[in-house]
């Protein structure tokens, strides 16, 4: 039990969806327990039977909408430059710019959600991707920044909210939820990946119509997710007051931070090899067409990672214990890309996509788990999330310049490499059962 100074106090909680102990009662569940037909009783706050599989479906669907707009630029990025003239600087912003807006614009995701709830807000997120997708239409460098601003602002407040959604309605399935949210997060990015240029061959579409496509998925995620706008979670009226106001203290609370360092670390990890990793298998004499399809390959391996973690902690496997091991399978990825990059490149990317998976969906389990409640995982998120993505920013940018330092691959990589350490060390402080503090 940690202590807290006073009433907020928790004691440890059990692994999400799992009873506390031998002869235990277990535990009240939002959503099915086994079979679709199995009708769970209710949790506290949480939700049951038809609405829990509809609203499950519906944050599926918002998740895999996370991704896809933004990492389909990658792709077309020589296209995009040949036929706007834009130089490589602006094309680096370009690609910069959705992780300065997860994290410059996360703090207010969870003023929007007190304002006008958690349902009509990601609504509007995904009514923003919309329109953030129509704006890359024009045939405007200008636009395609602005469009791209409001598709990052979109997916920013989604980030946030999602895991305090999960925490309302989910409270005793909360692994389980978490593993199909950063699942579908991983399959988004995935998609997006692998499909974007062979499907612009097969139709023919210039890269602003490519682009464009992909708002078809948002407009699905919108019009399925308008149902929930009307059955909104009915919570007690206690709750309801508190839910109106801010979290206060959290940014003084010693676990809050290691669960933001713990986002940040994996977040610049990830970040910095997907923007890299194509490069160095070039460079060691693979073909283009190759190297990006071995990031395609690693996303989809993550997909794996990031459903088997949540879930596995939620067969009592030590959430610390499953940190290391993703920061191992990480390290045993990066150290092969190292020693020999082409000629054992599948072996990497499936360590890489287990490792960097499971990382990402412990990140999200950490903040939905140390939060007692939705409105304390909205501000955790928000706050974890805001410094997390900022550093990740950066990860691109310094590795770069560490290369051009350097002039090889070698000391980037093992800074990838180092930066492991505190990765495993704040996981592990982030994965002990307690709960943030704060009122």
């Amino acid at each position: 039990m940690r202590d807290t100074g006073g009433p907020a106090a928790v004691a440890e909680e059990p692994a999400a969806g799992i009873p506390a102990g031998p002869g235990a009662a277990a535990p009240r569940t939002g959503i099915p327990e086994g079979p679709v037909a199995a009708a769970a009783a209710p949790a506290e706050g949480g939700v049951t039977g038809r609405r829990a599989l509809y609203l499950g479906l519906g944050v599926v669907l918002l998740a895999l909408n996370l991704r896809p707009a933004l990492v389909a630029v990658s792709p077309l990025v020589g296209t995009l430059r040949d036929d706007s003239g834009m130089s490589a600087a602006a094309t680096s912003l370009l690609t910069a710019l959705p992780l300065l807006c997860f994290g410059l614009l996360a703090p207010l995701a969870p003023r929007l959600g007190r304002r006008f709830g958690m349902e009509r807000s990601l609504l509007g997120t995904m009514a923003l991707i919309c329109g953030g997708t129509a704006l890359r239409l024009l045939d405007s460098v200008v636009a395609l920044f602005a469009g791209t601003v409001v598709i990052g602002a979109g997916i920013a407040v989604a980030n946030v909210l999602l895991p305090g959604l999960i925490k309302r309605d989910f409270p005793a399935r909360a692994g389980l939820m978490t593993g199909l949210y950063s699942m579908s997060l991983f399959g988004g990015a995935a998609l997006a990946a692998g499909v974007t240029v062979p499907f612009q061959q097969a139709v023919g579409l210039n890269w602003r119509a490519t682009l464009a496509c992909w708002g078809a998925l948002a407009v699905l995620a919108l019009v399925c997710w308008l149902p929930q706008v009307r059955t909104r979670t009915r919570v007690p009226a206690a709750t309801a007051r508190a839910a109106a106001h801010p979290v206060r203290g959290l940014w003084r609370d010693p676990l809050a931070w290691q669960v933001t360092g713990y986002m940040g670390l994996q977040s610049l990890s990830y970040y910095a090899a997907a923007a890299w990793l194509p490069t160095m298998l070039t460079d060691a004499g693979m073909s283009a067409g190759d190297a990006g399809w071995m990031l395609s390959f690693s996303s989809l391996l993550g997909i794996t990672g990031s459903f088997l973690a949540p879930v596995l902690v939620g067969r009592r496997l030590r959430a610390g214990v499953l940190a290391t091991v993703g920061a191992l399978l990480c390290a045993a990825g990066l150290t092969g890309v190292l020693l020999a990059p082409a000629a054992g490149a599948s072996l990497w990317m499936v360590l890489l996509g287990l490792g960097q998976g499971a990382a990402i969906s412990l990140a999200l389990l950490f903040i939905v788990q140390r939060a007692p409640d939705a409105r304390h995982a909205a501000q955790l998120s928000s706050m974890a999330q805001c410094f997390g993505y900022v550093l990740a920013a950066t990860g691109p940018a310094v590795l770069g310049a560490v290369h051009d330092l350097s002039g090889s691959w070698t000391v980037p990589l093992a800074v990838l490499l180092a930066l492991l350490l505190p990765q495993i060390a704040v996981g592990w402080c982030a994965a002990r059962p307690r709960q943030v503090a704060g009122r």
